[in-house]
Parts: structure tokens; C-alpha cells; sequence
């Protein structure tokens, strides 16, 4: 009797365990804890010095844990190790790509009739900071620690109408963004971020309107309709300090009733604060904290996408062959979901954030897959649907999510043991780049979602970590050209091999048939020493289609750029190790190329405009500079009507946009 009684009990509880798991499957991912105190929020982070994982154990449910602590399981996913094998089959369709405004014109003022560039962004509709922008009539600049406001409608009369200058005790404007005739400064440290927005209505006297602090990292900002959104991400302080107070307009808040919130079986001490603000009805601003770490940010028209690159074994759910299988029922009480788990792989996961009628974020629900984002440009929404290139050891691929980030469909794995170093999804196509010792571009049909195929590929020398549309069919590539080095023994056989960078390159790719992508035409900048922001930073492009018009800042380095084939950073690493050490290099040079740019002639260069810091009272712009005298970060570049004007953070210059002919330079004093 007793024995029948022990296998029903034994039975029950393990029905119950199943239905405790379809349950948790059924129930939306969106669940969230409430965070509604600050001793609360320091406790859930394991800053206070209770255990978290003792503290998420009264949280979740009892039968969850029962299964030694599991929590609801977000990855529902299957992974192929499929390797990539080229499909022969025509594409289904060519699809179709409107180019974003910023991409293939100039935009429209609202307060003048000026054809001007606008900052090159992701995604239209949805405008990002930068450093420098315009609003067809005036310059709107960071300057070390200030902005400037410079009249450029008129090149020969160009000047600068207003300095903003404001003690920030050690914290730097970082980025601007115009919009609604406001001129908003977003600045930060590594403990605050602190924007203040001001009327433009008269540019020589901008006046502040309003003002707020968030008491983490700046990290990063978009505005789109009519709303201003400010993420800022760092850990959780075990200080007396708040973590979910902020000021506004001068003022302390420590809001009763925090909106913070702790993502259901998630362990972090990092802490993601969105602050949201209306520019248009000037109303509080709306501050949202989660207990989430955040490493790439992707925004659409319709949502907010934030992504933690971590490891699997954090938080996938434990596997039915755990519980039942060898480990047996008493395995049931081991931690199944140990991040020190051996099968442990990188991985993406994506937070989703629903932009609501009145501009506020609602959380809808997250999703991990296996594999890591690279950037934004990892990322992009169509149809609802979000489409996500991750790469880890098995290779590069494409997965599609629906409304509800339930995986739909995926590519195969592509180019195993190679690095993703860029991506870009045009309409019903994606391209991405992988690299070990040649640049392959694989051309992906995204034409039907549950099925995404890599039909094409290319390979080359060298390597594009950006990658900027042309049109529909064509692609600009921004990168490395390279070679490859291969040592030998005296027999003759093959003892190691490496890769050296040879100059910068830009290529131009035709893939008007997805089948077959081809490299029309390529420009190798400069040698080993030379890269450019626009590398790592889509922002410093200056391009549009109609004009022909293609700019870049240059730089060169007084030592080679050199990557070993082997070597585990990519090189956006190597791109700001060589940054790094600029301050300790004595001599350092750097131009804005120009080129003019269309599918029959190709890449034709036609000028260099240099910025000199060395001595800025002879006006002599055609020499380089010394970094020891003067220090010139970076330039930026934008044309209104036919004039080009380049932005450094030591000058303006303005250029005839044929010619390069210079008309004028003002000094930021």
C-alpha cells in the first residue's frame, strides 16, 4: 500500500511539474516584478548584501521551485548546426527597399527653403543624436565642453551667433538632437546623464526650458514622433544614493510609486533607466526603470528593442533530459541552470518595448536566442516581425521573431569559425559580412519570414564592418583591405598565418541578382595606418545618391593597424585601441575625403579638406597638425544649398560642394 502510495505521490508530482511548465509556457513573458521601494530594488540587484537568488525563490512559483529553482523559461528555441550550403533556386522576389530620406535626399526646413543633409540614421522617421547638426540655416556643434550655435545659410557670411557654456562639475555634452525648434544637449559621465533642452526662437540667446538628470551612464537617446527617449544604463550603487530618484528642473524626485521593475528570472545588479519627454506639450518627463543590462539598442517606428549579449546557460530553461533522464527525479534539485554549465554559448537577449498612443514605453516581453548581436544594425523590424543577425562559434545567421518574439523562422549557420563584422537588412533582403581571411558577403532572402534563406556569396580580400545602402540593388561597403600572411617550415608546410590590414577600402557591391553579388568597383585608402570613424559610427557618413556626393573623415596613425586571423577581439576593438593611445602619439593626421559616386564611373576622389589646429591665427588650412599643440577629435560634414561645410571641434569651414573651392572659416573660440 505504502508503495503504491509513494509512486502516485512520485506520479502527481511529476505531472504537476509539466504543468507547472506549459503553464509558464503559456503565460505571456511579459511578466514583470514590482519594484516599489529603493531597499527593494538594492535587494533584487544583490547590493545589500541579502542573497538575490534567495529572495527570487519566494517570487516564483512553488512548483517552478520545485525543479531546483527554475524559473520561467524564455527560449523555446532550437538551434541548427546546419552548415551554410548555397540554394540554387531563383529568389522568389527581388524585394523592395524605399531608401530612408536621410539615405537619398536632403530634408525639407520647416524654417527655410534651404536643401540641406540630414544625420545619416537607421531608420527613417526616427532621428538620432550626434555630435553635429543643422537645420538648413544654422550649425549646431559640440565643442569640448560647449555647443556651439554658427549661422551657415549664407557661406560668406557665416558666423557663430551664441556659445552654450554651463558648469557641469566634470560632465560633457555628448550628443544633440533639433527638433521642434528645440535644441536639446544630452551630456554625461560615467554616474549621470543630464539633458537640457532650449527654445531656438532666438538663436543667438537659446534659452533653457527644461532640464533633467538620470543618475546612470548616458547610453543612448532617439526621438521619434514628437516624443524624446534617453537610455541610460550602469550598476545598481550599494551607496546610500537613490538609484530611482532623478531630478527635474533643479528638483529631487523620489517618486512614491517608482515605475521600476525586476524582469522575471533575471539576475543583474545592472540597472536600465528610459526616461521619455513630450517636446511638443512641454508636460514631466516619464522615467521607467528595469533591472536589466543593456549593450545594443535598436529602435523602430513602433517599438524599442534592448538587447544583453550574455550566455545561455543564465537563463535558458532546463532541458526534459535533465529532469528525466539520467539525472532522474532526484535531479530535479540540482541547478540545472548553472551558468557554469560546460554547453554554455553566447547569447542575445532582446527586451521589447511598445511605443503607447501618448508617447510612453509599455515592456511587452523578451526573448533569448543563441548568438550575438554586433550593433543597431544586428536588428530591424518589417511586418511586425524582428529580424536578428547573431554570430557566435557556429557561424553567423538570421533569425525572424513575430509580434510576440516567438522564433518563426532561421537561417542556417554560415561561415563557421568566422567573425559577423557587419549586417544590413534592405526590405526582403538582409547582407552579412563574415571574416577570417577573405570578406564573404552572403546574401539572405527574407521574403518569406518562417523561412529565410542564404542563397548567395561572394568572397574577396578584406573585410567591411559597415555596410551603407546605394539603391535597391547596390551596397557601399566600408572596411579593411587586407592580405594574408602564411608562414612555412623548410619542408614547406604551413606553420601559422595572420592577416595585415594594407589600407582602408571602400567597395561597391551589385546585387541586383541575390544569387550572385559582385563587386563593381573598390577605393583603397591611404595604407596600414589609416581608418575612419565612419568604421565604427554610421553617423560620420555624409552621403547622398542624387548628388553623387560620398564623404568620410580620415584618419591616419603614426603606426600600423595589424589584426592576427586568430585573435578573439574584432576590430572595433582594434579601431579603439589605436584611439586610445592617440593622446600618447606625438603626431596624428586627419582630413575629410569627398568623393563624387554612381553605379558607371564609380568612386572618384575629389578632394581632400583638412582642419589645422596647429596655429590657428595664420588661416593655413593645408598643413597637418601636431596632437601635442592641438587637439582635433574629429571632423563632421553636411551641405545646405550648394555650399559643403566640415565641423571640427576646433573650426567650421565652408566649401563650394562642386569645386571644393574654400569660401569662409570661422574659429571656435
Amino acid at each position: 500500500m505504502k508503495k503504491k502510495l509513494s509512486i502516485s505521490i512520485v506520479i502527481l508530482l511529476i505531472i504537476a511539474i509539466i504543468v507547472a511548465i506549459a503553464l509558464s509556457n503559456m503565460q505571456s513573458k511579459a511578466e514583470l516584478i514590482k519594484i516599489s521601494s529603493e531597499k527593494e530594488l538594492k535587494e533584487l540587484a544583490g547590493v545589500s548584501g541579502e542573497n538575490y537568488n534567495g529572495l527570487l525563490a519566494t517570487i516564483i512559483t512553488p512548483l517552478s521551485g520545485i525543479a531546483g529553482g527554475f524559473s520561467s523559461p524564455i527560449n523555446r528555441s532550437t538551434y541548427s548546426n546546419t552548415p551554410f550550403d548555397a540554394h540554387t533556386d531563383s529568389a522568389t522576389s527581388k524585394g523592395s527597399y524605399d531608401l530612408p530620406k536621410p539615405y537619398s535626399s536632403a530634408a525639407e526646413s520647416s524654417s527655410t527653403s534651404s536643401d540641406y543633409s540630414t544625420t545619416n540614421v537607421q531608420v527613417e522617421n526616427v532621428d538620432e543624436a550626434d555630435i553635429v547638426k543643422t537645420d538648413g540655416e544654422y550649425i549646431y556643434s559640440v565643442v569640448d565642453d560647449s555647443v556651439y550655435i554658427t549661422y551657415a545659410k549664407d557661406a560668406n557670411a557665416m558666423e557663430n551667433v551664441a556659445k552654450i557654456q554651463e558648469p557641469l562639475s566634470g560632465v560633457y555634452p555628448e550628443d544633440l538632437i533639433i527638433q521642434d525648434n528645440k535644441l536639446i544637449v544630452i551630456s554625461g559621465n560615467s554616474t549621470k546623464t543630464i539633458v537640457k533642452i532650449y527654445s531656438l526662437e532666438d538663436k543667438a540667446n537659446p534659452t533653457k526650458i527644461k532640464e533633467f538628470q538620470l543618475n546612470k551612464d548616458y547610453y543612448t537617446s532617439r526621438y521619434t514622433n514628437g516624443i524624446l527617449y534617453v537610455i541610460s544604463s550602469g550598476t545598481v550603487k550599494r551607496s546610500t544614493e537613490n538609484n530611482l530618484s532623478y531630478e527635474e528642473d533643479g528638483l529631487e524626485v523620489i517618486p512614491e510609486d517608482p515605475k521600476a521593475y525586476a524582469i522575471k528570472d533575471l539576475d543583474t545588479s545592472k540597472q536600465t533607466i528610459i526616461a521619455s519627454y513630450n517636446l511638443k506639450d512641454n508636460s514631466k518627463i516619464n522615467v521607467q526603470s528595469y533591472l536589466m543590462d543593456v549593450q545594443n539598442a535598436y529602435v523602430s517606428e513602433n517599438n524599442i528593442y534592448l538587447v544583453d549579449n550574455d550566455y545561455t546557460g543564465s537563463y535558458s530553461e532546463p532541458k526534459i533530459s535533465d529532469m528525466f533522464g539520467i539525472k532522474g527525479i532526484f535531479g530535479l534539485f540540482e541547478d540545472t541552470n548553472s551558468s557554469s554549465s560546460k554547453d554554455n554559448k553566447s547569447a542575445s537577449t532582446i527586451y521589447k518595448f511598445n511605443f503607447k498612443e501618448d508617447g510612453n514605453l509599455e515592456y511587452q516581453t523578451k526573448e533569448q536566442i543563441e548568438g550575438r548581436t554586433i550593433d543597431q544594425f544586428s536588428l530591424d523590424e518589417k511586418d511586425g516581425n524582428l529580424r536578428v543577425a547573431v554570430s557566435n562559434s557556429d557561424g553567423s545567421r538570421i533569425v525572424v521573431l513575430n509580434e510576440d518574439m516567438d522564433q518563426i523562422g532561421k537561417t542556417n549557420n554560415l561561415a563557421k569559425g568566422e567573425k559577423m563584422y557587419s549586417a544590413r537588412f534592405m526590405g526582403d533582403r538582409a547582407y552579412l559580412v563574415t571574416y577570417k581571411n577573405t570578406d564573404p558577403l552572403y546574401s539572405i532572402d527574407l521574403s518569406d519570414p518562417e523561412h529565410p534563406k542564404a542563397i548567395g556569396a561572394l568572397k574577396i580580400p578584406g573585410y567591411s564592418t559597415y555596410l551603407q545602402p546605394y539603391d535597391e540593388n547596390h551596397i557601399i561597403g566600408f572596411g579593411f583591405q587586407t592580405k594574408e600572411n602564411v608562414r612555412r617550415n623548410s619542408l614547406g608546410r604551413v606553420t601559422s598565418t595572420s592577416v595585415s590590414i594594407v589600407g582602408m577600402k571602400m567597395a561597391l557591391f551589385d546585387v541586383s541578382d541575390i544569387n550572385n553579388p559582385k563587386m563593381i568597383e573598390e577605393e583603397v585608402i591611404g595604407d596600414s595606418k589609416t581608418n575612419s570613424t565612419v568604421l565604427e559610427n554610421h553617423k560620420a557618413l555624409l552621403f547622398d545618391k542624387e548628388k553623387k556626393l560620398l564623404a568620410i573623415p580620415i584618419k591616419n596613425y603614426t603606426s600600423d593597424l595589424t589584426m592576427d586571423s586568430d585573435e578573439d577581439d574584432d576590430i572595433s576593438t582594434t579601431i579603439k585601441s589605436y584611439t586610445s593611445k592617440l593622446k600618447s602619439r606625438k603626431y596624428n593626421k586627419i582630413g575629410y575625403a569627398v568623393y563624387s559616386l554612381d553605379i558607371t564611373n564609380g568612386f572618384n576622389f575629389k578632394g581632400l579638406i583638412t582642419h589645422d589646429a596647429s596655429d590657428n591665427s595664420d588661416n593655413n588650412s593645408s598643413s597637418w597638425y601636431s596632437y601635442n599643440n592641438n587637439y582635433i577629435s574629429d571632423i563632421r560634414g553636411l551641405y545646405i544649398d550648394d555650399t559643403l561645410y566640415t565641423v571640427s571641434n576646433k573650426e567650421i569651414k565652408a566649401n563650394n560642394l562642386d569645386t571644393l573651392a574654400e569660401i569662409k572659416e570661422v574659429i571656435f573660440e
